[in-house]
């Protein structure tokens, strides 16, 4: 995609964290009563809490499965497995992080990086509920991940890359705080590849998760280009024309 000047990235962001901060807030007011409004966020067949399991539905609080809406279920394709140490970029939230966090059990750990400090307050309410004592919320941007090199052993993300304005900078950190062997599964809208990117802009916005989608190819040589290997790109569900939810996967080489 067309590379962004700084004020445009500068811009995207704020978008984005604005809207994102209000979705937050819709959920429940957690800066001042921490009490639920019980009003889910806008949801469809195509994104959101649907997109989770009747059983995964019990195992977190009901303002974590309200505030869901994501474009997939990354823990039910990132093969988690006991003692590892998890990281969802873009946890909002913190649906992902709490399910991560009973998946790797009490010898693992799960963190959750957002940028947006009302959806931090709202993960952070949820894990409080769940009684998580392995999860963490950080506050940072994915564009910079605030933990050290080789740091995690698997990276999950939910409808989150797309909403970045320098994806390969997310990409560059991501390989950067896997430890060798760590993998990807990731959730993301991705466009078919001869999508051009004003035809994607035309489909929706920024912050609604379409205009800054990558192609198919896009994201196979920016994995590719950062040291990842073992890459698939896997549509499962059409959310605009010519433009689908995807599962990605991909491994930094031991």
């Amino acid at each position: 995609m067309t590379e962004k000047t700084a004020t445009e990235k500068s811009a995207i962001t704020e978008q984005v964290r604005e809207r994102y901060a209000a979705q937050a807030l819709q959920v429940t007011d957690v800066s001042s009563s921490g009490s639920c409004c019980g009003t889910p966020l806008e949801t469809s067949a195509v994104f959101g809490s649907v997109l989770y399991t009747g059983a995964e539905s019990t195992e977190v609080p009901d303002e974590a499965m309200l505030a869901s809406i994501g474009c997939g279920n990354p823990t039910a394709v990132a093969d988690l497995r006991e003692g590892e140490t998890v990281l969802d970029l873009g946890s909002g939230g913190g649906i992902d992080v709490l399910l991560s966090a009973r998946r790797v059990g009490p010898t693992g750990f799960a963190y959750g990086l957002d940028m947006t400090d009302e959806m931090l307050a709202l993960a952070r309410a949820n894990a409080a509920k769940a009684g998580a004592t392995n999860v963490e919320f950080l506050k940072g941007f994915i564009e910079e991940i605030p933990l050290a090199d080789a740091a995690v052993n698997v990276i999950i993300s939910n409808c989150v890359i797309n909403l970045s304005a320098d994806k390969n900078a997310v990409v560059g950190e991501m390989f950067r705080v896997l430890t060798p062997g760590g993998r990807l599964g990731l959730s993301d809208v991705v466009a078919e590849n001869q999508l051009s990117e004003s035809e994607r802009i035309e489909r929706g916005s920024y912050a609604g998760c379409i205009a800054g989608a990558l192609s198919d190819e896009e994201y196979r040589v920016a994995l590719a280009a950062a040291g990842f290997t073992d890459i698939s790109v896997d549509f499962t569900h059409e959310v605009a024309p010519q433009m689908h939810g995807a599962i990605i996967k991909a491994v930094k080489p031991s």
